[in-house]
């Protein structure tokens, strides 16, 4: 899908499996933040929330212009992204139930939005078009430099709270999708392959769904005994 070699795959994979198992084993109990802690939190969510909303926008349009179904599928990641900035900051503040509540919520409409776009690749396989390569690439490069902000920004709370790792957790999958579209831009445009699409699309949509697993499974770890 991303057309790099299979131990480097495999490499990437064992490091974030590594980098999983050690914040499993630590202790989860987080002081509550101070008001000030809470503001800048907000700020940064509304900052997030902002920009995966253009960003939806922006990719969805140019992909069902564009005939890309890897496009779409980005977008509509970047949507489900905005609204669990939106729970989260919704979250904040509240109790320790209320917080693994927000993260279980993001991580199930996550996982449908997975099974959705593999559903749609599937349809595009049977009746779709060979996408335009330039536009996949434009975009897809202009969303790459966007998530990156994000992802900067928000970590700082990749050990915090459930519900703000989370948010972390989605745009680190959104960066690795972005990667994957350029690199299949580039193959279409150069060869007219329209597969590889196709196959970056369904990639995307199991990545999500490993990474709404990923946030189920923190949330079951994360729930208050009682």
């Amino acid at each position: 899908m991303k057309h790099q070699p299979a131990q480097g795959y495999c490499y990437r994979s064992l490091r974030q499996f590594l980098s999983l198992a050690k914040f499993s084993m630590r202790i989860v109990d987080h002081d509550e933040p101070s008001a000030l802690e809470v503001t800048g939190q907000r700020k940064t969510l509304k900052i997030a929330l902002g920009l995966n909303a253009t960003m939806f926008v922006v990719e969805v349009t140019a992909g069902w212009l564009g005939n890309s179904m890897g496009l779409v599928a980005e977008g509509l990641d970047n949507l489900t992204d905005a609204a669990a900035y939106g729970v989260a900051m919704a979250a904040i503040g509240g109790s320790a139930m209320f917080k693994v509540r927000a993260a279980t919520v993001s991580g199930s409409v996550l996982m449908l939005l997975g099974i959705g776009v593999l559903v749609e690749v599937a349809r595009r396989a049977v009746h779709g078009e060979a996408p335009e390569g330039l536009l996949m690439i434009a975009v897809a490069a202009i969303s790459l430099a966007v998530n990156w902000t994000v992802l900067r920004m928000l970590g700082k709370y990749r050990d915090s709270d459930v519900h703000l790792r989370a948010t972390w957790i989605f745009t680190r999958a959104d960066v690795i999708a972005n990667v994957a579209l350029i690199v299949s831009g580039i193959i279409v445009l150069c060869s007219g392959f329209r597969f590889v699409d196709l196959i970056v699309g369904a990639g995307i949509g199991l990545y999500v769904m490993k990474e709404a697993f990923e946030i189920l499974r923190d949330a079951r770890r994360r729930r208050p005994i009682g």
